[in-house]
């Protein structure tokens, strides 16, 4: 439900632009919920502006939520997110094909972690 806004929101150099399959692993409440892969068209300007890269609604996407703590060091990116009953953190690492990443979400007392894997596939077909 939160995973396209946190898959979407640390799209921003190292990242590079272009096709993506990411792979993401949800475990809450010490359930794990098996895994889903979703495919991603990284534009050149999301790959430079994370803001126009975060989902603007959609289904189960709080459009309320608000991105701080933004801090890139090379190749490593983290970030906290706060929404109206949602705080969280993230990190991801990228490389030129890769990315890994975790985020960790809270809400009304419970936990949530994702954990996400990407590769790129080649540019965007249209």
């Amino acid at each position: 439900v939160m995973v396209w806004a946190a898959t979407s929101i640390v799209a921003q150099s190292p990242r590079r632009d272009g096709r993506w399959e990411v792979k993401i692993e949800m475990e809450m409440a010490g359930m794990t919920v098996p895994p889903q892969t979703a495919m991603q068209c990284v534009t050149k300007e999301e790959a430079a502006d994370p803001q126009k890269a975060m989902p603007q609604g959609g289904r189960g996407t709080p459009n309320n939520c608000k991105v701080g703590d933004y801090k890139m060091d090379g190749n490593k990116v983290t970030w906290s997110v706060a929404c109206d009953q949602m705080t969280g953190a993230g990190e991801f690492i990228y490389s030129p094909d890769t990315d890994t990443g975790t985020m960790r979400m809270k809400s009304q007392g419970r936990e949530m972690t994702m954990k996400y894997a990407g590769k790129r596939l080649g540019d965007c077909t249209k």
